[in-house]
């Protein structure tokens, strides 16, 4: 204030005040931000958030005026355009203790953290999971902040070496319990009765927690977003079973805060059952660079215990890149994004359905799964194989054509059907490894030891081959329009034999090609 009384003596007072009122609208949206801790009521302007980082980042030493550094990690970047890139904010976050800790040698630094925290949780409970008590914001992405959580859990359970795990053919999430030094056991998914999609086998976790025993259960792991026709587990009905068991119960969240049906599971499970911890990923569901995740529960007894796990320093890029987009964001532009997503959800159905009727092609029936959708490719494999022209192999042609065509993100799952009878779980060896399983199969994958039939299918069988594709948060109706056009080209490129002629032509050239005559001896 102070300032501005100066400033009135140098130029005139009116344009001196209409200065000053321009600067206290900023201070006050900061006023806000600090007081009230929740995402905004209006998202902040580029020039407002930048006017903030600039001051904060004012509050770290190594932006000090004539600061003298002497330690070994003085937050000094050579580069001007790295330090651009960061606001200056180059300290990291946290302590060797604790990567959610104060710093001392940088104050602003540990304020974003902790203002991040905030608005995180408040984006999590507006999503539907009011719930929620505590969350972490982490620079590692889902799949090893999962494993942080399973070895937080083992400090807090150390007899358990097992997790029950609801298959999920997506290979971080089972590797980051291998990766904790924790055995996987493996409950089968089962067909939902009147639909097309794969569910959880509540029965089979509560046996598998039986057989084991519950001391040496660490937990039960679920997922809750997955391409159909998996849909997601019933964590609610999971939460229940866990807390009759006395087991621990963490869920696998990557993508599914974007979701109200999901949330709503999430958000039912905390308050009927017990959930210790849910796992969400920063740029699925907020749209920000790769490497950052969110640890969240309804207590904070596990989220606290993830923070202190983690040894050292942490990047501060995942933490700062979610506090600007949701500063920016605002409380109406969250909301809008997980509105729009669901609208468009329906109008992409609709018109998937429409495409796949044309075509001679079905669209599965998953009415659980509300961010994927399935396209039955079976007969449209066997109508080509009928004229003599490919095998089922071939419909991964049109995954790669939609690739070239600038498509990404569909998947094309090849299933092969069952040769003989499901094999039995696999049991856990001395060294603790799961042992392997073979498995008669023409698609299959093996991961830490543990070997899956029709891998991609979340099942060893699975009665067709199909084609996935979502619609995910942030995707317009513009491009979802866009790839049923380029779909329909690539079906139509397919029943030409495209890819196909020019795969037979690389057999014949490997078969008629000449051998080189042998070089004549020496002398």
């Amino acid at each position: 204030t102070k300032h501005f009384e100066l400033i009135k003596d140098i130029i005139s007072p009116s344009y001196a005040q209409q200065a000053e009122e321009a600067r206290n609208s900023r201070s006050k949206m900061i006023t806000a931000l600090l007081s009230h801790r929740r995402l905004p009521e209006k998202g902040w302007d580029d020039a407002a958030i930048q006017l903030l980082l600039q001051e904060l980042s004012s509050f770290d030493t190594n932006n000090f005026m004539d600061n003298v550094g002497v330690g070994e990690r003085e937050g000094r970047v050579v580069s001007e355009l790295v330090r651009q890139r960061h606001f200056g904010l180059t300290h990291g976050i946290g302590r060797s203790g604790d990567v959610m800790a104060e710093q001392p040698k940088a104050a602003g630094s540990s304020l974003i953290v902790q203002l991040t925290r905030y608005l995180a949780l408040d984006a999590i409970r507006m999503a539907g999971i009011k719930a929620t008590k505590a969350c972490a914001v982490l620079p590692a992405a889902t799949g090893l902040t999962m494993t942080l959580v399973f070895l937080a859990m083992k400090q807090l359970r150390p007899k358990g070496r097992y997790v029950v795990w609801s298959r999920i053919d997506q290979k971080s999430c089972f590797k980051a319990i291998g990766a904790a030094g924790l055995i996987q056991e493996v409950v089968e998914l089962r067909p939902l009765e009147g639909s097309d999609a794969l569910g959880t086998d509540l029965d089979g976790i509560r046996a598998a927690v039986e057989r084991i025993g519950a001391e040496e259960v660490l937990c039960i792991c679920t997922t809750t977003s997955t391409f159909a026709p998996r849909v997601p587990d019933s964590v609610d009905l999971v939460a229940v079973l866990a807390k009759e068991l006395d087991v621990p119960h963490v869920i696998n969240n990557a993508y599914g805060l974007q979701c109200s049906k999901i949330c709503h599971l999430i958000e039912t499970g905390c308050r009927n059952g017990r959930i210790d911890a849910f796992v969400q990923s920063t740029d699925k569901n907020f749209m920000v660079p790769v490497g950052g995740a969110i640890v969240a529960g309804p207590n904070s007894t596990l989220v606290d215990k993830v923070s202190e796990l983690y040894p050292g320093r942490a990047s501060m890029s995942p933490v700062l890149d979610l506090f600007i987009t949701l500063l920016s964001l605002g409380a109406p532009g969250w909301k809008g994004l997980l509105s729009e997503r669901k609208e468009n959800y329906k109008w992409f159905g609709e018109r998937l359905a429409e495409t796949a009727s044309a075509q001679g092609l079905r669209l599965l029936s998953c009415p659980g799964n509300t961010i994927s959708y399935a396209l039955d490719l079976t007969s449209l494999a066997r109508s080509m194989e009928a004229k003599g022209q490919g095998d089922m192999d071939h419909l991964t042609f049109l995954g790669s054509a939609l690739f070239t065509r600038r498509v990404s993100g569909p998947r094309v799952v090849l299933c092969a059907e069952p040769e003989s009878a499901a094999p039995e779980a696999p049991e856990a060896t001395e060294g603790g490894a799961a042992s392997s399983v073979k498995v008669k199969g023409k698609y299959k994958k093996t991961i830490d030891g543990v070997t899956f039939q029709s891998y991609g299918a979340h099942t060893d069988t699975y009665p067709c081959c199909y084609l996935t594709a979502a619609c995910a948060i942030g995707a317009t109706q513009s491009e979802l329009k866009s790839f049923l056009e380029t779909l329909k080209g690539a079906l139509d490129d397919y029943r030409k034999g495209a890819g196909r002629k020019e795969k037979e032509e690389k057999g014949k050239d490997k078969t008629t090609k000449p051998k080189e005559a042998p070089a004549a001896p020496n002398a």
